[in-house]
């Protein structure tokens, strides 16, 4: 058996705009979890500057 009967096995893609992938929706959606990935990468990249900047004043 390939697959069980009533689970669709194929992914459901369907185009989006960037309109809507940037909209800033709450709960759980595609767009909450773009803008939390950017925001990640914010906060590391804040984090790592302010280290390297901490060792370049203190570090000498």
């Amino acid at each position: 058996m390939d697959s069980e009967p009533g689970i669709d096995s194929s992914p459901a893609t369907e185009p989006v705009s960037s309109g809507e992938l940037n909209s800033w929706r709450r709960g759980f959606t595609p767009q909450a979890e773009i803008w939390n990935g950017r925001m990640a990468m914010v906060g590391l990249a804040v984090g790592f500057f302010s280290l390297v900047l901490l060792h370049v004043i203190v570090g000498r």
